[in-house]
């Protein structure tokens, strides 16, 4: 059963935190899907993962690109497991449909965007309610990731 791991951005945004979760997951040799609302914010994502260190690499591609299937980190606007994946990020209020398919569901809403806000806020409850494990998660004013509950 996949756990649910609420990540409240409250000091940065998804641009700087979610290339170091995804860093983590290709270090443990897992794959992933990043589901995002729009195609404009998966071009945006796409790039921001190609520059955000330039002594990095992350291998990933979006779902529209020749190859899909092959990348460990995949970008989407749907909830398709086209590349094998175990984790599911969801951005902006992406909806992970049925979690059950998944080690961990991460859903990352940052502090500003209250539709985002809403819809974690949202299905926090209604998976609590139907006996899912769900993990909510806040930076310390050091940075580092604290479970809250």
């Amino acid at each position: 059963m996949a756990e649910l791991w609420f990540y409240h951005l409250e000091k940065a945004g998804v641009d700087d935190v979610l290339p170091g979760l995804i860093q983590k997951v290709l270090e443990r040799g897992s794959r992933a899907l990043v589901v995002v609302p729009d195609t404009e914010t998966a071009t945006s994502l796409d790039t921001r993962l190609w520059t955000y260190r330039e002594d990095s690499f992350l291998p990933h591609g979006l779902d529209s690109e020749p190859g899909a299937p092959r990348q460990p980190v995949l970008i989407s606007t749907q909830t398709r497991n086209v590349n094998g994946a175990d984790m599911l990020f969801c951005l902006g209020g992406a909806d992970p449909g049925n979690p059950d398919g998944w080690n961990r569901v991460i859903l990352l809403f940052e502090d500003r965007d209250e539709a985002a806000k809403q819809s974690a806020r949202s299905l926090w409850s209604a998976m609590k309610k139907s006996g899912k494990t769900v993990s909510y998660w806040k930076q310390s004013d050091q940075g580092r990731w604290e479970k809250q509950g």
